[in-house]
């Protein structure tokens, strides 16, 4: 005799879902949720109530009882975020695309008394440039983080701002061709 569930919920899988599901609860570079809900289905096919799915997946039964719904109501395809889900952006992409051009220039170029940009000063600067709220140097970071941008490591070597660096340079050169 099969277990009654204590959802109205039941699941039933085909051999393809079932397939799909547990390749994605055995997935290492799976996001954790979509490994979490793909948990969820597979147990609650297997007969498992809701209570006992958040006791062994250590979550909520609510969870549980969530993705089991949707599962039912619409399928694989309703295990996958929603698009626009998350809180919406705070700043435009304008302006994070304008302190990342920012970071990208030399300071003296746009009148700042800095040898490197740091993030405060980058926060500051697009403050003063009218960016209505002003990011804060954290965000700043996280912003130049993403592109891997590092304004305050600039190797100026590579770069050489001497207007006289060719002539110093070719007298380094010329000791090292003539050995």
């Amino acid at each position: 005799m099969e277990p009654v569930p204590s959802s109205p919920y039941v699941i039933r899988l085909g051999d393809c879902e079932r397939a799909v599901l547990e390749s994605l609860s055995r997935r290492a570079t799976a996001p954790h949720r979509m490994v979490l809900r793909a948990w969820i289905v597979l147990l609650a096919a297997s007969g498992v109530g809701n209570s006992e799915i958040a006791r062994r997946l250590g979550t909520c039964a609510d969870t549980a009882r969530k993705w089991r719904r949707t599962y039912c109501r619409q399928g694989l395809g309703g295990l996958t975020d929603a698009p626009g889900a998350g809180r919406p952006r705070k700043f435009p992409a304008a302006v994070v695309a304008g302190v990342k051009a920012l970071a990208c220039e030399m300071p003296a170029e746009n009148g700042a008394p800095l040898a490197r940009w740091s993030c405060p000063e980058l926060a500051r600067k697009t403050a003063v440039g009218g960016a209505d709220p002003a990011p804060s140097p954290s965000t700043v970071r996280r912003w130049l983080a993403d592109d891997v941008l590092k304004p305050w490591q600039h190797r100026s070597w590579i770069f050489p701002r001497d207007p006289r660096f060719t002539e110093k340079a070719a007298r380094v050169l010329d000791l090292y061709q003539r050995e």
